[in-house]
């Protein structure tokens, strides 16, 4: 009987501990991988005991919210997830410990059109490009996707003066709200920031051929309070049992 309240004691003494020892991760993270954290960190959390506080943001641009806009403003993080060549940039700069990143997740652009509105072909590099220049209006993201679809993707197909007077990159919202709300007739993202969105039927990925794979990635900033609690996290959201969740959201599991 002693034994087994000592056993018990020990288990309590030890569920208390890890209480006291929780802690508040910081987290930082872009778009496209925002729907995989979302089931993931939670699942995290629970297991762990660790809370999170997040902050949404783009991996680039103008916007305050942009990550490196925050960093730059002195905005503390234990953990940033976002575009890989994004973090890339922080990382040369000093902010990011370059040992720390981690890859987590590869992302494709795909096409909505509003609910209830005909699905257009995609399916050919070709129909494609028949596809956009039969279009009233054409929106995109500020982010990794839109940069592509603006300043390659156009051009590829040969229509980027055709595209110049109906397209429009969105800022700071998902496309997908442009296109539910009947604003814009097209709506190109990454899938994975598609898919959430209400009032959208989603068509298709946009061909292999002329696609753009975005590769998600995460790091520890330097000077993070909480870098083993980060590392912890990291290695959760990058490991096999995390997959399924991952792919649910429209994203690709990173060859390893």
């Amino acid at each position: 009987m002693k034994k087994l309240f000592n056993v018990a004691a020990l288990a309590l003494l030890i569920s208390l501990s890890a209480v006291a020892q929780a802690q508040e991760i910081r987290v930082m993270t872009s778009g496209g991988f925002t729907a995989a954290y979302k089931i993931l960190g939670p699942k995290f959390a629970a297991s762990t005991g660790n809370t999170l506080d997040t902050a949404l943001g783009p991996s680039m641009g103008k916007a305050p919210e942009a990550i490196p806009n925050r960093l730059a403003r002195g905005e503390q993080a234990d953990v940033v997830i976002m575009v890989g060549y994004a973090l890339d940039d922080l990382i040369k700069q000093g902010k990011v410990d370059p040992a720390s990143r981690v890859e987590l997740a590869d992302s494709r652009i795909g096409l909505v059109v509003r609910e209830g509105a005909p699905k257009p072909d995609i399916s050919s590099v070709d129909s494609l490009k028949k596809t956009l220049l039969d279009a009233k209006s054409v929106a995109y993201s500020d982010s990794a996707s839109g940069v592509y679809i603006e300043q390659q993707l156009f051009k590829r197909l040969g229509i980027e003066n055709q595209l110049k007077a109906k397209s429009t990159m969105v800022p700071k919202i998902p496309v997908g709200s442009v296109v539910a709300t009947g604003d814009y007739q097209l709506g190109f993202q990454q899938v994975s920031e598609l898919l959430p969105v209400p009032g959208v039927t989603f068509v298709a990925k946009i061909p292999e051929s002329v696609q753009s794979v975005t590769r998600f990635a995460a790091g520890i900033p330097v000077g993070a309070q909480h870098p083993a609690e980060a590392k912890a996290l990291l290695e959760y959201m990058a490991s096999t049992q995390a997959q399924a969740d991952v792919k649910a959201t429209g994203l690709d599991s990173v060859s390893r």
